[in-house]
């Protein structure tokens, strides 16, 4: 059996079917589910783009959600998750059609009704992920372009962050927390140094980006080399800025629950020196 067998069209875009290998689906695809009845069958080959829900607990989710959303998010959503496959080379996890869906549907609700809802992670967001960052812009423009709703700035970056975890099939709570970290680990260097790093200066990028493949390194339990001439060096010369670089290891350990290798607070010392004010460095 090369085709699929429709069970049940919940729009024109989405239908439950049976599907040779895969048994029953959830199946989201541009006019997909247009005059079809239960019983049709659609050859596999006829089908251009097709992105199939196979998680049991994914398919309730998706079927109340369908039927509660407007029909153009979902071809639009269908577009969307299509160019970021093709522009990133990922096989990207099935949850981005709910996740998103249920996201992007909510935010233009809040627009209709004139509700802002402003993200703290904007920056952040912007620097650490830049790839997802431009693919979520595509998706708010092509969202103002097909609906003529403008969700703003602060969208891309919550976009974003939905794109990253469909990429890495990580949870959305996990890399919203990986930001917060990264924001809080900043502040508290501003606070303690007494300073305010520019957000579009080379030394912030700098260390935004340090702190990203720290906590990577730290959740995936990988270890720095250790050079104790080098770390004992910046102790002695550095003791101010070695002493926060350590403050700021042990925040990561206790919000990740992973063991941080001494070797990050040395690291992590010779970019809190390109920030710090001239009498501290």
């Amino acid at each position: 059996m090369n085709s699929l067998q429709v069970a049940k069209a919940l729009n024109n875009n989405v239908i439950i079917a049976h599907h040779p290998e895969h048994g029953e689906v959830v199946v989201i695809g541009k006019g997909i589910g247009f005059n079809r009845k239960t019983g049709d069958s659609i050859p596999l080959e006829s089908v251009e783009k097709m992105f199939i829900l196979t998680s049991r607990h994914e398919q309730e989710q998706y079927k109340q959600l369908a039927v509660e959303v407007d029909e153009r998010l979902i071809e639009i959503i269908g577009e969307i998750v299509s160019y970021i496959s093709q522009r990133t080379g990922t096989a990207l996890n099935e949850h981005i059609h709910i996740a998103l869906t249920d996201h992007l549907a909510f935010a233009i609700k809040r627009a209709g009704q004139d509700i802002a809802f402003h993200n703290p992670f904007l920056y952040e967001t912007k620097e650490i992920y830049p790839l997802e960052y431009e693919l979520a812009e595509y998706a708010i423009g092509l969202i103002h372009r097909k609906l003529g709703v403008d969700l703003g700035e602060d969208e891309i970056g919550f976009v974003a962050l939905h794109i990253n975890s469909a990429m890495t099939n990580r949870h959305i709570s996990e890399v919203r927390g990986h930001t917060e970290l990264i924001a809080d680990l900043v502040s508290l260097v501003e606070k303690e140094l007494n300073v305010t790093i520019l957000r579009n200066s080379l030394d912030y990028s700098r260390l935004l980006t340090h702190l990203r493949f720290a906590i990577e390194r730290i959740r995936r339990g990988e270890q720095v080399g250790e050079v104790e001439k080098l770390d004992n060096l910046l102790k002695e010369e550095y003791p101010e800025l070695y002493s926060l670089a350590w403050k700021l290891t042990k925040i990561m350990e206790k919000r990740l629950n992973k063991p941080v290798y001494p070797a990050e607070a040395g690291y992590l010392t010779m970019h809190l020196h390109r920030v710090a004010p001239p009498q501290i460095q």
